[in-house]
């Protein structure tokens, strides 16, 4: 069995074309063909561990997954996510690799997701993208969103100047235009494509300020207790977007919507199938569309292979 280091995954991710293949994995997701159990959870006093597992059908390996967050490690001078991926063949059952990634592919992943939702649901003309956050998915997200847009126009919320400051610095020195806010609310008043990336646990965007033609990737809310989002927001969306349907069901911003009675089952649709055309995304510029990003084994299981076919 082979072991792969957080440095060595870092060396070899920037000469991997994940986005189609993170793309073919929801796909398959959609179409049946892949086989991912409920996940699996511990909700620890300071923090959180999921894992994740599953395979698709007629391929070569599954996968398991931990990867973990505990939110007050900054403090503390730690990071707030760690983790390993477990890679199996599937004809064997022999274990093909450990990806000792330390969290970095679940970070990876996610923003690459993110970068696929915008792909399919934001406007043509992207004005300005607004992000909540100011960590790690805060970053990554709009590094990813290069793959799909070049506006570099950014505003950011955050909780405290001090994170701000920091995230303004570090993003204009990679070519950004980023100012910051203090309050939520300006972000949809001047973002068509937001993203949203903490763990809050009350809505941090209302309807209020949702305008025809936005964009919103929801990232952070992935346990039943995580909202970002006023339900209404969903209410007032053309278009609701899943990774999992089965997944958002019980969790994430399409549960806390179905649970408040905002939108009902069947008005979500899932990610997989607008990618492959069977139903459709955006249509029109002025349409209001959401995606809820909850994190599907699938992910996992395309940067584990694609990232071990490159190391070996």
């Amino acid at each position: 069995m082979k072991t792969i280091t957080r440095e060595q995954i870092a060396s070899v991710l920037p000469g991997i074309d994940l986005l189609p293949a993170i793309e073919n994995g929801f796909a398959a997701y959609s179409e049946g063909r892949a086989v991912v159990p409920p996940v699996g959870e511990l909700i620890l006093d300071k923090g959180e561990v999921h894992i994740k597992y599953g395979y698709i059908k007629g391929e070569d390996y599954y996968v398991i997954k931990i990867a973990s967050g505990f939110y007050g490690n900054p403090a503390l001078g730690l990071p707030s996510g760690n983790g390993a991926m477990l890679l199996y063949r599937q004809d064997t059952g022999e274990a093909a690799c450990v990806l000792f990634d330390e969290g970095y592919l679940t970070d990876v992943r996610t923003a690459f997701a993110g970068a696929i939702a915008a792909k399919y649901l934001a406007p043509t003309n992207v004005e300005c993208i607004g992000i909540v956050g100011t960590g790690t998915q805060a970053r990554l997200q709009l590094r990813y969103l290069e793959a799909v847009t070049d506006c570099r126009k950014v505003l950011a919320w955050g909780r405290g100047d001090e994170p701000l400051a920091r995230y303004r610095d570090e993003m204009s020195r990679e070519g950004y235009d980023v100012k910051t806010t203090s309050k939520a609310s300006d972000v949809l008043d001047e973002c068509n494509l937001v993203v949203t990336t903490t763990p809050a646990q009350e809505p941090l965007l209302a309807v209020a300020g949702l305008r025809p033609g936005t964009h919103i990737t929801a990232v952070g809310s992935d346990t039943p207790q995580k909202q970002e989002l006023d339900a209404e927001i969903l209410s007032r969306a053309d278009v609701v977007v899943a990774d999992s349907i089965e997944q958002c069901l019980v969790r994430g911003e399409i549960h806390r919507a179905l649970e408040a009675g905002s939108i009902d089952r069947g008005d979500v649709v899932e990610l997989g199938n607008v990618i492959a055309g069977r139903t459709p995304g955006r249509t029109s510029e002025d349409q209001i569309t959401v995606a809820d990003l909850t994190g599907v084994a699938v992910q996992d299981i395309k940067i584990a292979e694609a990232v071990f076919k490159a190391a070996f």
